[in-house]
């Protein structure tokens, strides 16, 4: 067999059924072999970190590695941040490249980049294929590593020569990793102490990441929480991980999350005009924070070293490199987070609990009704002149970008998998939709990359067809893998898109107006010439690409729209105007702390 058609057989026995590849002159062998595959449909993206974010996006859906693949040099540069999203957020990926010959290695060859060093820092692992023999060793090493322990990005760059050669390859039975050991579990004498200390503990909070999702371990977070009592607020990633109508759920903190799940964590605090001024506290936090599967990011915790300051805080981590990294813990346990939820759900049921925090519970009842997320129509949303335009007569008819969300989330009955963009619009997709089950919410969290909404939808439907799958973008955000709506035309992926449109880089613009004095420094994104059009015109530019597109302004007309949306059996866009003066709030502001949260 040729060198590229191993490959391909390598890929199959792994499971896998797509691949997301953008050819060129040094991966043209890979994609001959694919042509003669039987099981691996390959979806071209039309740009490469389309594709990478395709991957992404059909392996946040899944579970399973998500595989990608460009061509040397800028094919595989454009990869990029796709790896490094998926290694910021633990997904796991399969980046294939393409490499000039061997021996054009290291001498500068057209399309030649070190992809192998280019992307160390950003990898869970990474191979440059040196000899055809060790083919199918490579790729069953790689999905073991991308889909084990805590997921993430293996690359495989592959030289056109070995893609060129021909040998019998030797498929192994097992994987052969000597010191790494994807599976640790608790010490059952560091459990116990965990139930000692919620015991001792009369306001208990589990604080859950992306951990819970790719460890599979859900419903053992349900089971653990409703056996406590204890109430659970998660991040970003772990959004879906508790379903949030439960009544023991804080929905998600941090800087744009609930001011309820906040207070739980940190207290609440008497809020301060000036941050040198004095904390004064209100009411008393979390004495006991259960930190599962999560890693203490800076967009929860603020300035860190106020986060839970009074409470005892228990780190459970697959990755030990991440207890005491960013917050100093008092009790690290490194685990398999399923394997140690299974473990403490079997101790309560042998011995359960008899303290159910119930004063606790009408202090965060109490807080739930002071600061629930709330939203109000503002007299100035009709400051940009071509929303004036567009609702002559009809001024009371702004769509505020919070109501969108409601109004999708009624039509769905919540059952809808969201990808998003980055921006504001990504955090009203996080506040304002109510999410149910893992695998429901998948958004560029830790890198924050824009343009990853709508590919990721494309690799969310592609994975699961049944499902009605919708991304959450921004004008900005959208425009950046535009090209990717031929993708889901030529290969009739039914993803829609809804653009909340304001014409601005919103979330700068937030902060332009919080912390520079309102003044622009270019998140303008229209067209300053004609100030009243909507520029780019994205019902022209979707006419282009043959997918349907309908613009909508007016409040009473966004019901029909987005139903229209949903029932097409087509990609669709919704491109909603939207003021552009709306913050997102609450609002802990970067390095600040509760008492600084704007609610």
């Amino acid at each position: 067999m040729l060198g590229s058609e191993i490959l391909v057989a390598a890929l199959e026995r792994e499971g896998v059924d797509t691949i997301f590849a953008y050819p060129g002159g040094a991966s043209m062998e890979l994609h001959q072999a694919l042509t003669r595959s039987t099981q691996i449909r390959t979806i071209l993206p039309r740009h490469e970190q389309g594709g990478a974010f395709a991957a992404e996006g059909y392996a946040r859906a899944t579970g399973k590695a998500g595989v990608c693949m460009g061509t040397s040099g800028p094919g595989a540069t454009n990869l990029l941040s796709g790896i490094a999203d998926a290694y910021m957020d633990s997904v796991p990926l399969i980046a294939l490249t393409g490499q000039v010959p061997q021996a054009m290695i290291g001498k500068g060859a057209f399309q030649e980049t070190d992809f192998f060093g280019m992307t160390l820092p950003v990898v869970k692992h990474s191979y440059l294929v040196t000899d055809i023999a060790d083919i199918p060793r490579i790729v069953k090493e790689a999905f073991h590593i991308a889909q084990t322990g805590r997921p993430g990005p293996v690359v495989v760059d592959f030289p056109k020569n070995i893609q060129q050669q021909r040998a019998q390859p030797v498929w192994p039975e097992k994987v052969d990793l000597p010191g790494y050991e994807p599976s640790p579990k608790a010490d059952e004498v560091a459990l116990n102490e965990v139930l000692g200390l919620i015991e001792k503990s009369e306001r208990p909070v589990l604080y859950v990441g992306g951990g819970i999702i790719t460890g599979e371990a859900s419903k053992e977070l349900r089971a653990f929480a409703e056996a406590t009592g204890i109430p659970v607020t998660t991040t970003l990633m772990g959004v879906g991980a508790f379903p949030e109508d439960h009544p023991l759920s804080l929905r998600w903190l941090g800087m744009h999350g609930c001011a309820y799940a906040n207070w739980a964590v940190s207290g609440e605090f008497k809020p301060r005009t000036n941050p040198g001024d004095p904390m004064e506290l209100v009411a008393p936090g979390a004495d006991l924070l259960l930190a599962f599967g999560v890693r203490f990011d800076d967009r929860v915790t603020g300035k860190v070293e106020k986060f839970c300051e009074h409470g005892t805080i228990v780190h459970i981590d697959i990755d030990s490199s991440e207890h005491n990294k960013n917050k100093l813990v008092h009790l690290p346990i490194h685990s398999d987070i399923r394997y140690a939820l299974r473990q403490l759900n079997g101790m309560l049921s042998r011995r359960p609990l008899q303290k159910r925090h119930t004063a606790w519970h009408e202090q965060i009842a109490r807080w739930k009704a002071k600061g629930p997320l709330r939203y109000t129509a503002k007299e100035d949303v009709l400051s940009s002149v071509h929303m004036r335009d567009l609702l002559a007569g009809r001024e009371q008819e702004a769509i505020m970008p919070q109501h969108v969300l409601e109004v999708l989330y009624e039509l769905t009955a919540g059952e809808a998998i969201i990808t998003t963009g980055v921006g504001q619009h990504q955090m009203w997709a996080g506040q304002w939709y109510r999410y149910k089950f893992p695998r429901q919410f998948l958004t560029s969290a830790g890198l924050g990359a824009m343009g990853y909404g709508y590919p990721a939808a494309l690799g969310a439907k592609v994975a699961r067809p049944d499902r009605q799958v919708v991304d959450i973008d921004g004008d900005g955000s959208f425009l950046m893998n535009v090209q990717e709506l031929a993708t889901a035309r030529i290969e009739k992926i039914a993803a829609k898109a809804i653009i909340l449109n304001n014409q601005h880089l919103g979330m700068v613009v937030q902060w332009e107006d919080r912390f520079y004095g309102g003044n622009r420094g270019h998140t303008y994104l229209g067209d300053p010439r004609n100030m009243r059009a909507i520029y780019p015109d994205y019902v022209a530019i979707c006419k282009g690409f043959e997918v349907p597109c309908e613009r909508v302004a007016a409040k009473s007309d966004l019901r029909a729209a987005v139903q229209r949306m949903l029932d097409s059996e087509e990609p669709y866009v919704l491109d909603v105007i939207t003021p552009y003066t709306e913050h997102v709030l609450p609002f802990i502001p970067a390095g600040r702390t509760v008492a600084d949260m704007i609610y």
